[in-house]
């Protein structure tokens, strides 16, 4: 890998608490990568060979069953995945493709595992970084089996707002079947759940959004940030 990356890679909590010799004896054997749109990287099923960094674009994490297929998260600059399968040595629990064009570095799942048994500030950090995807884990399952469908997307609408910025109007990051599949619902119901926001001021056009009446959304919406805020 072009050690004009090595700050990226660094910056990441993963690996910022790494001596230099293992950080550099990690980067060895890792390389970077370009990759158009709708490349599948991994698949579910098959073995861990490689942890993923993120340096741009962005990733769909997903999983199909019976003719049926799911997003489960979103992966954007700069981050990892997956790590746990890595740190297993464990079949993938979930498929991967890039949204965008995306460069990523990959790392051999095996140099990862051996520098976690000699590095106790990366064995911490990665301890640090599987409880907080546990814990995202289970805010997502909160969400999905607390909230109605229309709950569920009152808040989605609430958290994007704020990672957009906070303002009244805002893009939504990805099309409506694709957000249909991240909230567990079908792209009808999705429709219908925007029809059901009307009433409290949020407007639709295409992908933009607008909260015409903030105060009436969060009433009906009740965000909680043990369910939200996946920051903690």
């Amino acid at each position: 890998m072009p050690k004009q990356h090595y700050p990226e890679v660094r910056a990441l909590g993963l690996f910022s608490g790494m001596t230099d010799e293992n950080f550099f004896a990690l980067m060895r054997g890792a390389y970077v990568q370009n990759f158009p749109p709708q490349i599948e990287l991994i698949s579910e099923g098959e073995p861990s060979d490689f942890l993923h960094v993120v340096l741009s674009g962005s990733v769909d994490l997903f999983s199909q069953w019976n003719g049926r297929d799911t997003s489960l998260a979103t992966v954007r600059p700069i981050s990892t995945f997956i790590l746990a399968a890595t740190i297993k040595n464990a079949p993938y629990l979930m498929s991967a493709r890039t949204l965008e064009k995306s460069r990523i570095v990959l790392i051999p799942s095996q140099d990862v595992r051996s520098i976690f048994d000699v590095d106790g500030n990366f064995a911490r950090a990665i301890v640090t970084e599987l409880a907080q995807c546990y814990r995202s884990v289970i805010k997502s399952q909160k969400d999905l089996k607390l909230r109605t469908s229309l709950e569920r997307l009152a808040n989605y609408l609430l958290r994007q707002q704020k990672r957009a910025g906070g303002g009244a109007a805002f893009d939504l990051d990805f099309e409506k079947r694709r957000l249909a599949s991240v909230l567990g619902m079908t792209p009808e119901n999705l429709s219908r759940a925007f029809k059901g926001l009307l009433p409290y001021g949020v407007s639709v056009e295409g992908t933009r959004i607008t909260i015409n009446d903030q105060a009436d959304l969060e009433r009906f919406a009740r965000p909680n940030p043990l369910i939200d805020d996946f920051s903690t």
